[in-house]
């Protein structure tokens, strides 16, 4: 399959916020330009867009995956589903087995280790780090483990067995993990690579951090008793950030296989997954202090690219920060991307083979529409973008 992939830039202004906090508690921040910016790291916005697949409902649950420690009993409760008939215990031993027979390394924590000994219950073990598997991964483990129930030990002994145990763990993989990878430290074997890369989010500006003083008053308070029942500060800053990500397309549809359904074609899956992926990473948002900030936006510009020349961002386009003499900065960050885009695909692009979608709110971002017919929803963008990977996809190599 020949290689094509699939930019996606956002530009987004979030009002006083906290989205992504440092170690003190701050929000996160970057130099570039020379300047200090506002920034979001790209962890916090891919958990952001994994969490979105399936809040939204844009995928099922047979196409997710779930990233645990806890992964032995996530096995052990599907054996008990499969077979009533196992005791708990014994469905926590069958999980626990097949688990490291996957290629996994479990341990009971001395947490748990600790409280059992003053009630006498036998703990779980857990996975000695997060486990990223699917679904369809977890009830294959079950299933396979149910069959050798009667001796789980001796069953999976057998080399034909535990084979097949670390075939169901490393296939048939879920779109999340076949869009993020999973990675293993102490067993490359099981390594996913991921199809996608996210970029820190970044001011398009300069931004300083400002404090917040705030009081809490106690209800119960006598009109004799005066002052405040707490108070504390908190770190904010707002910011029209820049947003991007890259999707390889063809790694995608490497890491799906032969797709997630019985009788589709195989463009189908990677359709689902591109439509998914667009539609959440532009849709999410990170709700570090959502509650004390209510920073509920949505960007006010996106622009889509599907080419087969490497991906490329944007970011530089904000090398010097817009200075927003005006008081904003969404109008000077519309109007140097429809400047940029064209002058870096010029030089580096291939026209004949980029694809462009665009999708603006608002006179500030006019300036944008020039680079390509404009989406009206991001629904008719997610589709039209879906349509176009899904004719990639059958197109001879």
């Amino acid at each position: 399959m020949s290689r094509f992939f699939l930019d996606v830039h956002a530009l987004q202004t979030v009002p006083p916020s906290n989205l992504n906090r440092d170690d003190t508690g701050a929000p996160k921040t970057a130099i570039y330009g020379g300047v200090p910016r506002a920034r979001v790291s790209s962890q916090a916005w891919k958990r952001a867009t994994r969490t979105y697949f399936g809040d939204e409902h844009l995928l099922e649950p047979s196409e997710l995956g779930v990233r645990t420690k806890k992964i032995v009993e996530a096995v052990a409760e599907r054996i008990t589903a499969l077979d009533s008939s196992l005791s708990s215990d014994a469905a926590v031993l069958c999980a626990d087995e097949v688990v490291k027979a996957a290629g996994l390394k479990t341990e009971v924590p001395k947490r748990k280790a600790d409280a059992a000994k003053d009630s006498g219950a036998t703990p779980a073990p857990e996975a000695k780090y997060l486990v990223f598997l699917s679904a369809r991964q977890l009830d294959g483990l079950a299933r396979l483990a149910v069959d050798g129930a009667a001796d789980i030990t001796a069953f999976l002994k057998d080399k034909t067995n535990k084979a097949q145990a670390k075939e169901i763990a490393d296939s048939r993989h879920s779109v999340d993990i076949a869009l993020f990878g999973r990675m293993v430290a102490d067993a490359a074997d099981f390594n996913v690579d991921a199809a996608v890369q996210v970029a820190h989010a970044i001011s398009v500006h300069r931004v300083d951090i400002e404090s917040d003083y705030y009081t809490a008053v106690d209800d119960e308070n006598t009109e004799e008793e005066t002052g405040a029942g707490m108070i504390g500060t908190v770190d904010f800053n707002s910011a029209t950030l820049y947003r991007y990500a890259a999707l390889g397309v063809h790694q995608l549809a490497a890491n799906l296989g032969q797709g997630l359904r019985p009788d589709e074609p195989r463009t189908e899956p990677v359709r689902r997954a591109v439509e998914a992926f667009v539609h959440s990473f532009v849709a999410s948002l990170p709700t570090g202090k959502i509650n004390t900030f209510g920073h509920h936006t949505l960007p006010d510009a996106v622009v889509v690219k599907l080419r087969t020349t490497r991906p490329i961002s944007f970011v530089a386009a904000f090398e010097e920060p817009i200075r927003g003499d005006q008081g904003g900065h969404v109008r000077d960050a519309s109007d140097r991307l429809a400047a940029y885009i064209p002058d870096i695909e010029r030089a580096y692009g291939d026209q004949e083979s980029t694809q462009t979608w665009v999708l603006r709110v608002g006179p500030n971002t006019l300036k944008l529409a020039d680079l390509a017919t404009e989406s009206d929803t991001l629904g008719e963008l997610v589709a039209a973008v879906g349509r176009a990977v899904a004719e990639r996809l059958d197109k001879p190599a």
